[in-house]
């Protein structure tokens, strides 16, 4: 990672570049001082920003962090109940059954599930999320969803999340019954990109899931990936497009490239700009749990994350993705405990 910056120190306030000090100034007063969130211009400036000026970016994001979010960070693990074979074409993902990426269907047993939640709760996390590559749940995915959590319910102190894509309303009804805690459905990338990314649905199809989610009681959980060929224009687009929908938590992903799909060949993002990018949405996102997904291993390190903490960043998924391998989650507990900040408490997340 040989474009890392050199870490923000404490009370920073100004980067030396007058139009740069000028907007840093306006957005502590709007953002952090009255928790107005930043506009897409504003956004789009802070994307743009020198090298030089992204430590005092970053500063200014933490106290906006600390100040309307506070300083515990939400742990979370993810698992997923149907592993590839999925129809939809989303260019990043190797579970699309379009592309010859070596990942193939599978099922996980409702007692591998279980034991799952288990050792995610044994870490500290709050939250569990069943994960599933499907368009949307059919009749057998949703019976294998309420069995599953009804037995981590029984069996483990945690809460749980679900992602199980596009749902009808009957579907949500059911989730929202059952006692699933957020639901995860991300937009992935700004509007005007999205069919440059998915063709087989459209971004209304996934909103209005959000929608209807929202609208049942549930948390919602959206936020998507970051270096799917997307503009800086269309990454500020992005984080305001998500504000808009007050999200409950936003998951920053970065492209970590995977063979045999047809972005398998596009470069990761530089640290720099995904350092920016932290920045930018959570001056766009004050009060929204802003969490480190995939790909921050690749994109940014040990280090980087650790700048990513400080930038904005309330919470993390702990061990591994979906279908690539992440932190072990003792690397990532001990880099909060170097870091001084606590882990949320399930009567906290409650």
């Amino acid at each position: 990672m040989t474009d890392l910056l050199e870490p923000p120190a404490p009370g920073a306030a100004t980067s030396g570049d007058p139009a740069t000090d000028t907007l840093l100034a306006t957005l502590r007063a709007q953002v952090l001082d009255r928790g107005e969130p930043a506009t897409e211009q504003q956004v789009l400036a802070c994307l743009r920003l020198a090298d030089d000026a992204v430590p005092a970016l970053l500063q200014l994001a933490h106290e906006v962090r600390m100040r309307w979010c506070g300083p515990e960070v939400e742990v979370e693990g993810i698992v997923s109940l149907k592993t590839g074979g999925c129809p939809e074409d989303c260019h990043f993902c190797s579970q699309s059954g379009q592309f010859t990426s070596p990942v193939r269907a599978a099922w996980l047993d409702i007692p591998s599930l279980v034991e799952a939640a288990r050792q995610t709760a044994a870490t500290g996390a709050t939250e569990f999320c069943i994960v599933a590559a499907v368009r949307g749940p059919d009749a057998r995915l949703m019976a294998q969803v309420k069995e599953g959590v009804a037995a981590i319910q029984a069996a483990v102190d945690i809460q749980v999340a679900c992602s199980l894509g596009m749902l009808t309303q009957e579907q949500v009804d059911e989730l929202a019954a059952i006692g699933v805690h957020r639901y995860n459905h991300n937009l992935e990338t700004a509007r005007s990109n999205f069919t440059n990314v998915v063709t087989t649905h459209t971004w209304e199809e996934r909103f209005d899931t959000l929608r209807m989610v929202r609208e049942a009681g549930m948390e919602v959980c959206c936020g998507g990936i970051l270096g799917l060929g997307e503009t800086l224009e269309q990454r500020a687009e992005f984080a305001v497009q998500l504000a808009a929908l007050e999200p409950d938590e936003v998951p920053m992903n970065f492209l970590n490239p995977r063979p045999g799909t047809p972005f398998g060949d596009l470069p990761t993002m530089a640290a720099s700009d995904a350092l920016r990018a932290i920045a930018a949405f959570r001056l766009a996102l004050p009060r929204t749990i802003l969490r480190f997904a995939g790909g921050r291993e690749v994109t940014l390190g040990d280090l980087g994350a650790q700048q990513g903490m400080l930038g904005g960043v309330n919470a993390v998924i702990v061990g591994n993705y979906l279908t690539t391998l992440g932190r072990p989650a003792t690397g990532d507990l001990e880099m909060l405990e170097q870091l001084k900040m606590p882990i949320k408490a399930l009567g906290q997340a409650l």
